[in-house]
């Protein structure tokens, strides 16, 4: 079928395959519609059908609560039975040195437990995939409905092996899979990759990354890439990563070891949000910060009157996200340009 999307800056027209969803074929064919969390929850790839026969595959999806007429669906979510016509909002540019998104198949390896309710787990997949530091894939387990938007841990040209983490949540099918009957060699389908929360070593800024729970995944891609390619050799950067209590941190050690290659410009700061930091914790790693709070407003309290020059990313519960995001805005004034963030429910 064919779709044409009109957007205030062009119109484009691509083909989409039986069953394939709207969004998935545009961005397959290099039309970069937009997207946010490309799992049905955010409203942002919300387009309005003028012509042609489509169907829902998440008629509930919460995203439907930003409709405003009968012709309103999700790209993400949506399917064409018919040639369709659609109006969308503003096209974006593709990400620079990426692979196309497209479909890939993988087998589960490498899991393995990083805190009570954390795992990481691997993907091997079936050929080498570029991506940017900080962008995401959708995966898709046989016999669980829909897609899970997971952010890559690692970075690496040409990977054929993708790392990532996942917190357990009651309810949740694909991590109670993970946590439960998950075997290596499962096989998974994904498709990606997706996101625009990303890091290139050309932006010539200071780094500050604010991440709850599981929202570390992304950033740890971020300064993976930012210290191969020495860029806190030159610019600062700033680290916060907030969990509940000292039993929920996870990948200290990783992100001590990204410190110690740059002492002089990278800093660390752990804030615990429910309970006084052990003194364990602390003398475990000394050149960390450590302190009892929200991890946003400790970010805030600490980065008062260093903002110029500073591009931000978040990522974590979308409660975390939006209190970061109004605190980025409204006090510290940063440019919507300078601040990457996601936001995965």
């Amino acid at each position: 079928m064919k779709v044409v999307v009109t957007a205030r800056n062009g119109t484009r027209e691509f083909e989409c395959e039986p069953g394939e969803k709207i969004l998935h074929a545009g961005l397959r064919s290099g039309v970069e519609l937009p997207y946010e969390c490309a799992t049905g929850t955010c409203g942002t790839c919300k387009a309005r059908l003028t012509s042609g026969r489509t169907e829902s595959e998440w008629p509930e999806a919460p995203g439907r609560k930003y409709f405003k007429s009968e012709g309103d669906l999700l790209t993400c979510q949506s399917v064409a039975h018919d040639d369709c016509a659609l109006e969308v909002g503003p096209l974006k540019s593709r990400e620079p040195n990426t692979s196309a998104p497209r479909v890939r198949r993988g087998v589960l390896c490498g899991l393995r437990p990083l805190t009570h309710d954390v795992t990481a787990f691997d993907v091997a997949i079936d050929g080498p995939l570029d991506f940017a530091a900080g962008q995401f894939v959708l995966l898709t387990v046989p016999g669980i409905a829909g897609a899970r938007a997971y952010s890559m841990v690692n970075f690496d040209h040409g990977a054929e092996r993708l790392s990532f983490v996942v917190k357990k949540k009651p309810g949740g099918a694909v991590s109670e899979w993970l946590f439960g009957e998950a075997t290596d060699g499962a096989p998974l389908s994904l498709f990606g990759p997706l996101g625009h929360a990303t890091f290139h070593p050309d932006v010539a800024k200071h780094v500050l990354c604010v991440a709850g729970g599981s929202g570390i995944a992304g950033m740890m891609s971020i300064l993976s890439r930012a210290c191969r390619e020495a860029h806190f050799a030159g610019w600062d950067g700033h680290v916060f990563f907030g969990v509940r209590t000292a039993r929920d941190g996870f990948f200290l050690d990783e992100l001590e070891a990204f410190r110690r290659r740059f002492p002089a410009r990278l800093a660390v700061t752990v804030a615990l949000s429910d309970e006084d930091v052990p003194p364990a914790l602390a003398d475990a790693y000394p050149a960390f910060t450590f302190t009892r709070g929200f991890v946003h407003a400790v970010a805030g309290e600490r980065m008062k009157g260093r903002y110029a020059d500073v591009r931000a990313y978040v990522a974590g519960p979308p409660p975390m996200v939006d209190a970061s995001l109004r605190l980025l805005l409204r006090e510290a004034r940063l440019s919507p340009a300078d601040i990457r963030y996601d936001k995965f429910s």
